[in-house]
């Protein structure tokens, strides 16, 4: 194949981040993608159905004819009111979970899932998910072992506990992610673009390569072909959330640098490599624009985008200026030759 239309594609996991950085960044997921789960880990983060109103109206300026799909962030003072009331508004559409301390901006995530249990509970009632950070942060575990020890010890009992719950276990990066997210049903994870690609080498070897630090961080590399396996099979449960997360460069490239890749400028054409690479071009559009419109009870998008692979290799922009300061975009480290029309 030299050539595929699908349907355009969401991101069902994306960080935009807000004034000036989210004002250069929008339009980069929006030349490609028709909608995006819209992560709420600013500062101050997004918890009430107010705050989510106003952040996507910031969003909308930025971008205009993308949408953006809202939700909130989970802290222990969470109205479970105001919760259904922004889901019922059609505003928000999932609530995210992150533990306290396991990433960007999650300092005022959950230390105690019984204090958020109300929340849940009306959550489970309504049909809301709940989009998980799947890490703990007890420093006795290994960080390469937070997501296998979170399924484990907090996810699994949880929906045990609430069993209607809809979960998504976003940017899944094990074997065991992997396995625990193919029972479907009212469960489904997301699988990012960066570790479709990397493995924990290349972060490490040759010398530290900031912009390939992220969380949860890459692993071995049977984790990461785990994950080419589940996105290229065309399993319901598992679809694309890029987690493309923007930090300039002086952040990224620093003593404490931050987490994240930023992928929004090139993702369909990484995908394009990686699903002809492994000979399922046909399965592209259920991972990028089925899979995950069909979890959250979207109806796919009509709108179509084409991909072509080229015979010389396609140049991508290295770094987006931003009012902020330069992001570097996301470097495969080989050839690509696919590109969007």
């Amino acid at each position: 194949m030299t050539q595929i239309t699908i349907r355009r594609p969401d991101d069902m996991h994306l960080h935009l981040r807000d004034g000036a950085m989210l004002q250069a960044v929008a339009p980069e997921s929006a030349r490609d993608f028709a909608r995006a789960i819209i992560m709420p880990n600013l500062v101050p983060p997004v918890v009430t159905g107010a705050q989510a109103l106003a952040y996507r109206d910031r969003i909308l300026a930025a971008a205009p004819g993308f949408m953006p799909l809202m939700t909130l962030y989970l802290t222990e003072t969470t109205d479970p009111a105001d919760v259904a009331a922004a889901a019922a508004s059609g505003l928000v559409k999932a609530v995210k979970l992150y533990p306290a301390g396991a990433t960007t901006n999650s300092h005022g995530g959950v230390r105690d899932l019984d204090r958020v249990m109300p929340v849940l509970e009306k959550m489970a009632e309504i049909g809301l998910p709940l989009c998980t950070h799947g890490e703990v942060t007890t420093p006795e575990v290994d960080i390469f072992d937070r997501e296998a020890v979170f399924i484990d010890t907090v996810l699994d009992p949880l929906r045990r506990r609430i069993p209607e719950l809809r979960v998504v276990m976003e940017h899944i990066t094990t074997e065991e992610g992997v396995a625990y997210a193919a029972q479907g049903g009212n469960l489904a994870a997301t699988i990012t673009t960066h570790h479709l690609i990397i493995n924990r080498n290349h972060i490490l070897v040759g010398g530290i390569k900031p912009h390939y630090y992220c969380l949860p961080v890459a692993k071995r590399e049977k984790h990461r072909l785990a994950l080419r396996r589940a996105a290229t099979s065309g399993h319901p449960a598992y679809f694309l959330g890029t987690d493309s997360a923007p930090h300039v460069d002086a952040l990224k490239e620093h003593a404490c640098g931050c987490a994240g890749c930023f992928t929004a400028t090139n993702t369909m054409p990484l995908l394009a490599h990686v699903f002809d690479e492994d000979g399922a071009l046909d399965r592209l559009e259920a991972f990028t624009a089925l899979n995950g419109a069909a979890f959250y009870g979207l109806t796919p998008n009509e709108d179509r985008l084409t991909l072509v692979k080229e015979t010389t290799p396609v140049a991508f922009p290295p770094k987006i200026e931003t009012g902020a300061g330069p992001v570097t975009v996301f470097d495969p480290g080989f050839a690509v030759h696919w590109r969007v029309l």
